[in-house]
Formats: structure tokens, C-alpha cells, sequence
């Protein structure tokens, strides 16, 4: 948002464009925040203009409905061009296009002839202010709306308080301080730019024609990998016609930013990768940019980060990962898709129980008890006193899924389905992190398979780097509770924040793209969401 381009989409505007400038017709109305008194007409107007907006209509009760944009001082005048000209560029973004709202302000400006009038513009101008910097600050969409399974609530802002920035500070360095300041947006704007250009000059050649390619390989199909590759930066450029060692490594970089088995071999999934076009990243991009917005600035100084598309779970201390985890989600179906949500984890549970969710007992259990009584006999069925069911005695078959009067829980051990920690971050969506018996699915390249709770490969080492805030030898503190075989509820002194996030394109430590693949789906119905609101790509603009 330089000051530069003020000029080019506010040409000649100044105060001359206001009725008081057009023959005196608003003599003695106030409205320039110089003068003492408001006029009736002026404070009505901007009143009735407000009224749609709480936020507006409150900022000019507070301020006596004194003019911040419509005066005829420098202040106001550098205020207009600031706004005009950050509304001109919400494309950069990946925000809809308001070219037509800064041209029909402009006319609303130029067409001011009374009173009333000039306080429209005040308003207009007001509420233009709070909707841009909403969407910049929080995002365009709500996701809840647009995934059953996306239930984050986005966080909050004033807009009554982006009126008072505006009015109080440099209007240019005001406009650009409400661009998001995470290290991860600001990476995603400037891969996004650089992403725009690479489309402007033609993508990244021709497609890979291949099945396989692995090293030895030669011809046509080699030459499209390592021009593509090329392009894309993995490989310095070269004339090389064969799947020599150079194309080797660079394909396992390639396959290390995109969430595949580095194995150097460009199977199926790294040629499908390697496929994808500029425009189905650059999406990826703008994407990962609205959901940034949704996250709340404050994500903790710690913070546990879990990115579903990245089976990954992290711990960040003051924006750097200081642990990290392969993790397994939800399997991709309705019922059990991993949500995404914020919350503060509280204590970690040591030799856990697993009390199983009642929808897995009536989905799963009760129909292998009706055929079998004994089905599944590691896990215990009480009633509503806790006290354990004889099964011999029961008649499981007289029982529905609604009328079904049991609880099931299985003991502390290591064969429990919550391997031996769990870590709670109570919420109404009943999903925490945890340990697990099922080690062998941490090495498959896609880990979606638990019933919505995210597991951790390493479990232990997460517990001791959180205890490691409030106990000295935390590794000797976690195995003194867990070789008792008592289940133990240890609270963490400091709660820490649980951020579970789906992103398709992050930009790493190093300032690299990179991109994970859409596991439930959920990405796809964003850009779709994006585009009804009028989010479009470059190289369908007009």
C-alpha cells in the first residue's frame, strides 16, 4: 500500500469535490474536525447513514460525530487517499476485488451537494473502513458454513476501534499496520506474488507424461521432470537427459515439501504432485491466507500446533517448533473427520481409561455383543452405578442403539486404545491427543485412521517437553507415575494453547512453499465459498 499509488486511483481529488467548495452552499455546516460544533443536518445524517452498523454508529456517538474523512484539512484528505487506495489493492490479498466500491465512493464524493450528502459520504467511508479491515483481520468466510467439521470460531475485533486508528494515527502507516503480522501470512503474500508472476510468464512447462520414473531413467518424460523442477527451484539448471543423482535429490526435496516418502523415486503420487499447476497451488495459497485470518493473533507464546494435512503435531515456543511429531487424524468419513478447532490444554491423564464414546458403543460394539456376548472382552461394560455387567447373564439383543443403558471402559494397560497418555483440552467435540497401541501406522504416508482424536508417534517425549515448564527432570517424573499403573491426572501449571488447523500450503522456517494434499476435501469447498464471494485468480481477472 504505498502512497504512490494514492495518485493513480484518487487523480486530482481534494476538498473542491465537496458541496462547501461548490458555491458555498454548506457555509457555517460543520462538518471538518476543526470546527466546534456539528450541524443538526450533518449529525443526522451520518446518524441514519451509521444505523446499519453498531460499530460505525457507536464510534460517532463517542466522538460527538465530529468528520474524519470529509474535512477539508490535510488530515482528512490523506485519510481518503489511504483508505481509497488500500481498497484498491484487496486482490493482493486474496480478497475480492473493490474496484467498483473505490469507484462508486468516488462518485458518492463527487455527486456531494448538501449537507445530508457530505454525511452519506462520512458514513460510506466509515463503513468501508470497518468491512475492509474486518475481512483483512478475520477473513471473508465463516467456516462453519462452509464444513460441518471446520467449527472454529474466528476471533473478534472492534470495529469502532479501526475508525479510531485511522483518526488518530498516520492514515499510510495506519492502513498498513492492519495487514495480519504473523510470520506465516506474511510468507503466504510473498510466495503468493511470486506464484502470480510464474502464472503471468506460463507456469512450469509441460506436464511430466509418465507413470514412473526412477533413477536411470531416460527420455522425454526425464527432460519434463528436470525442466519442471527447474522451474520450480528445486534444481539448478542443467542439460541433463537422464534421472541422474542431481534429479535424484532434487525429487526428494520435492517430495520432502509435499508431505510424500522421500524415496527419490517420482512414482504415481510425486508425478501427480509434480503435475499440479501453478493455478491449483496459487489457490492453495490464497486458501491458507483466509484461513490465517481466521486464527486469533494471540496463539500463545507455547502453543501446540497440529496440522491435520501435515500429520504432524508441533510445540512452538515463541514462534519456533521446539518439538514436533508424526500424528495420526480422523479416517475420511462423516463420522469421523478430525474437527478444526482452538482450546487450552489443562492436565495429561497417565495410564488412562478409555471410556468409549457412546457412538462407537452403539455403532461398533453393541452389534458384535448381540452376536457374541464375549466380543470384545479387554473392555469392560458397566452399568449406571459403575458396577462391571455379568455378560453370561445379559441379553445384548433386547438393547438398540437408543436404548442401550451401558457404559464400556476399558482399563489402563498397554494394549489400551489410549496407549498410555493422554492429553486433555476439554471441549464439547470430545477430541484430545494421545498415545496408541497401533505404532505401525505412524510410517504410512497418509495417516488418516482414528475415530477423530489425533495420535501421537512419540507421546512420551510431547509429555516430557510440556512437564519440562514446571519439573526438573520431567522424563524421571513421567516414568515414576506411569510404572505405578495408576491412572494419574497431572495438571500442567500453565495451561497451553491447542491450535488444530488444515492447511494445504504453509511456508516453512526457510521461506519455502509447501503443500500437502486435501485429505477430507474441506480446501476444495473453501475456494468454492472464495469464488461465490468474488474471489477470482489473476489470469481470469478482467
Amino acid at each position: 500500500m504505498m502512497r504512490a499509488s494514492a495518485g493513480k486511483i484518487l487523480p486530482g481529488f481534494k476538498a473542491g469535490l465537496f458541496a462547501l467548495a461548490l458555491g458555498g452552499l454548506m457555509a457555517g455546516a460543520a462538518y471538518s474536525p476543526a470546527q466546534a460544533e456539528v450541524s443538526a443536518a450533518f449529525r443526522q445524517a451520518v446518524a441514519e447513514a451509521a444505523s446499519s452498523s453498531d460499530a460505525v454508529a457507536r464510534f460517532y456517538r463517542e466522538n460527538g460525530y465530529q468528520a474524519i474523512w470529509t474535512g477539508t484539512d490535510e488530515a482528512s484528505r490523506q485519510r481518503r487517499s489511504a483508505l481509497l487506495a488500500a481498497l484498491g489493492e484487496t486482490s493482493a490479498h486474496g480478497l475480492p476485488d473493490r474496484s467498483a466500491q473505490v469507484s462508486a465512493l468516488m462518485q458518492q464524493m463527487r455527486d456531494a451537494r448538501t449537507t445530508r450528502d457530505i454525511g452519506n459520504v462520512e458514513a460510506a467511508l466509515s463503513q468501508a473502513l470497518v468491512d475492509y479491515a474486518t475481512d483483512l483481520q478475520t477473513g471473508l468466510l465463516v467456516p462453519s458454513r462452509i464444513d460441518d467439521g471446520m467449527v472454529r470460531k474466528k476471533h473478534t475485533v472492534d470495529g469502532a476501534s479501526f475508525l479510531n486508528g485511522i483518526r488518530d494515527g498516520q492514515p499510510f502507516a495506519y492502513m498498513r499496520s492492519l495487514v495480519p503480522a504473523s510470520p506465516q501470512y506474511r510468507g503466504l503474500l510473498r510466495e503468493k506474488l511470486r506464484l502470480e508472476q510464474i502464472l503471468a510468464a506460463g507456469g512450469w512447462g509441460p506436464v511430466v507424461k509418465a507413470k514412473k520414473l526412477e533413477p536411470g531413467d531416460q527420455g522425454p518424460a526425464v527432460i519434463a521432470l528436470r525442466n519442471r523442477l527447474m522451474t520450480m527451484g528445486y534444481l539448478p539448471r542443467s542439460a541433463a537427459r537422464s534421472y541422474d543423482a542431481a534429479l535424484e535429490k532434487a525429487v526428494q526435496s520435492f517430495q520432502s515439501d509435499h508431505g510424500l516418502e522421500t524415496d527419490g523415486v517420482a512414482g504415481a503420487g510425486t508425478i501427480s504432485e509434480v503435475n499440479k499447476p501453478v493455478s491449483e497451488r496459487l489457490k492453495s495459497i490464497i486458501i491458507a491466507m483466509e484461513r490465517e485470518r481466521w486464527l486469533t493473533p494471540d496463539r500463545g507464546e507455547r502453543h501446540v500446533l497440529v496440522n491435520q494435512t501435515d500429520f504432524t503435531a508441533k510445540i512452538v515456543d515463541n514462534g519456533d517448533v521446539t518439538f514436533e511429531t508424526r500424528s495420526v487424524i480422523g479416517k475420511n468419513t462423516h463420522d469421523r473427520r478430525s474437527p478444526e478447532f482452538s482450546d487450552e490444554m489443562e492436565h495429561m491423564v497417565i495410564n488412562p481409561s478409555w471410556y468409549v464414546p457412546r457412538s462407537i458403543i452403539t455403532k461398533e460394539y453393541l452389534p458384535q455383543l448381540q452376536n457374541n456376548p464375549g466380543a470384545v472382552g479387554h473392555i469392560q461394560i458397566t452399568d449406571r452405578r459403575g458396577r462391571v455387567v455379568d455378560r453370561s447373564t445379559a441379553d445384548f439383543t433386547q438393547y438398540t442403539a437408543r436404548n442401550f443403558p451401558y457404559s464400556m471402559r476399558q482399563p489402563p494397560s498397554s494394549r489400551n486404545a489410549l496407549g498410555l497418555v493422554k492429553f486433555m483440552f476439554p471441549n464439547k467435540y470430545n477430541i484430545y491427543l494421545h498415545d496408541t497401541p497401533q505404532k505401525s501406522l505412524f510410517a504410512r504416508e497418509v495417516r488418516a485412521f482414528s475415530h477423530g482424536c489425533i495420535r501421537l508417534a512419540q507421546p512420551f517425549e510431547f509429555a516430557y517437553a510440556l512437564l519440562a515448564k514446571q519439573t526438573e527432570n520431567p522424563k524421571d517424573f513421567f516414568h515414576r507415575i506411569l510404572n505405578s499403573g495408576k491412572e494419574t491426572k497431572v495438571e500442567l501449571e500453565t495451561k497451553v494453547p491447542v491450535h488444530i488447523i488444515y492447511r494445504t500450503a504453509v511456508v516453512s522456517g526457510k521461506g519455502r512453499a509447501e503443500f500437502r494434499r486435501d485429505v477430507y476435501g474441506r480446501d476444495a469447498k473453501v475456494w468454492a465459498a472464495l469464488e461465490r464471494a468474488g474471489v477470482v485468480l489473476p489470469s481470469v481477472q478482467g
